[in-house]
């Protein structure tokens, strides 16, 4: 059986999440219970909804709703990432890569959420 660790959405995911872990880090510390936190969050939900919904698999409906909830706070940080760009906490090539990097986890939870079949 395989392990939701193995999947390539979760893999990048968690990339993700550690590496805005790491660049949170630099934040200033009046962000510590507002954009750090919220940042750090959603970028972890991700893996975490992700492995809620590979625990579901056998049941699509329940997949794939808990699939578009990992993308939904994949979306979030994606808007975390847009307000510490504006807000001058990280470069404008940080931004674009971690950006980049969460648009193909988006693109990768899109695949599971059309073919929840190839999950099981």
């Amino acid at each position: 059986m395989a392990y939701v660790k193995e999947l390539m959405a979760y893999q990048k995911g968690f990339a993700l999440a550690m590496k805005i872990f790491e660049l949170s880090k630099s934040f200033p510390m009046d962000e510590k219970y507002s954009l750090t936190d919220q940042i750090r969050r959603s970028s972890r939900s991700v893996c975490t909804n992700l492995a809620e919904a590979y625990r579901k698999r056998l049941y699509n409906n329940h997949f794939v709703a808990k699939v578009s909830d990992a993308d939904m706070e994949n979306a979030e940080t994606q808007t975390w990432l847009h307000f510490a760009l504006e807000c001058k906490y990280i470069s404008k090539v940080s931004y674009d890569e971690l950006l980049e990097e969460s648009f193909e986890v988006g693109r990768l939870l899109g695949f599971m959420i059309k073919n929840p079949s190839r999950f099981k």
